[in-house]
């Protein structure tokens, strides 16, 4: 095995900077400006660094970052990247992390995460802040997902076999038009959750959500709390075990649906069958 060549407390600038740089480890150092510092790098780690320009990792394998930045202007900074994990850093650009696979992300803070991991396959994240983070995850697939607090709409668009744990999601729009995607002991708040979805499943969760879980193939709900939920279901067919009341729903399309109570009850015979979906009211 070849030791790494050390580079440390370095202020690198000019365009491919380390261009396919090999068995680095990096320590202390600036990339300042120009583009693509560390094209086509392999087995590199980074530590205590900073990214001041665009594109700092695009087309690498087995990449190591720890208490690195990447500053506003490092803009689409890894892409098509293979085996990348990043811990302990902080992420001003937008647009990171797109067709890569193989990521790790551990107590990462994203300030502006718009366009953030999408087309991405294979995701680790764990104890991350995404903030303005439209777009987070789009086409993402096979993510599993602890203790992220993420602040942006349409979150996981497009996103197949996600596993989420423990974690906050302020998103309008969150999991449209996903598959497989398991969701547990979570907070969600946001208008028109799920829609367009097939296998959505949430266990243990609190939602808010304004006509939420709409238009879904095999939506699961066990000991879920429906806050401020109206609207719900619409044409979903849907497995649902509910703590406490529900606002509203509207004509689902078929399946069970089990709470304390239910406010207000839309069935149009016109648009659904009635007969298809069994609903029990506790308390009534």
């Amino acid at each position: 095995m070849s030791l790494k060549t050390k580079i440390d407390c370095e202020m690198l600038s000019g365009e491919r900077a380390l261009f396919k740089g090999e068995s680095l480890e990096i320590h202390n150092t600036i990339f300042f400006d120009g583009e693509s510092p560390l094209k086509e790098s392999m087995n590199i780690e980074i530590y205590d660094s900073m990214f001041k320009w665009k594109y700092p990792l695009w087309y690498s394998k087995n990449v190591i970052v720890k208490n690195c930045t990447w500053f506003e202007m490092a803009r689409a900074g890894v892409w098509y990247t293979d085996k990348i994990s990043v811990e302990n850093s902080a992420i001003e650009a937008p647009k990171n992390f797109r067709r890569c696979r193989g990521i790790i992300l551990r107590n990462v803070s994203f300030s502006n995460a718009a366009e953030t991991l999408w087309h991405c396959d294979d995701v680790n994240i764990e104890d991350t802040v995404a903030a303005n983070a439209d777009y987070f995850a789009m086409n993402s697939e096979n993510l599993r997902v602890k203790n992220l607090t993420l602040y942006g709409n349409y979150s996981f668009d497009g996103s197949k076999n996600v596993e989420v744990h423990s974690s906050k999601l302020l998103s309008k729009d969150a999991f449209w038009n996903s598959e497989n995607i398991t969701v547990y002991d979570s907070f969600i708040s946001g208008e028109y959750l799920g829609w367009n979805s097939k296998k959505l499943t949430f266990v243990n969760c609190v939602i808010e959500s304004l006509q939420g879980m709409c238009y879904i193939d095999n939506l699961i709900m066990k000991n879920c709390k429906l806050l401020n939920t109206t609207l719900a279901f619409e044409y979903s067919t849907v497995e649902a075990d509910i703590s406490g009341s529900i606002d509203s729903v509207l004509n689902p399309s078929g399946g069970f649906i089990t709470a304390d109570s239910i406010s207000q009850l839309i069935i149009e015979k016109d648009k659904v069958d009635p007969s298809k979906t069994k609903i029990i009211c506790r308390n009534e």
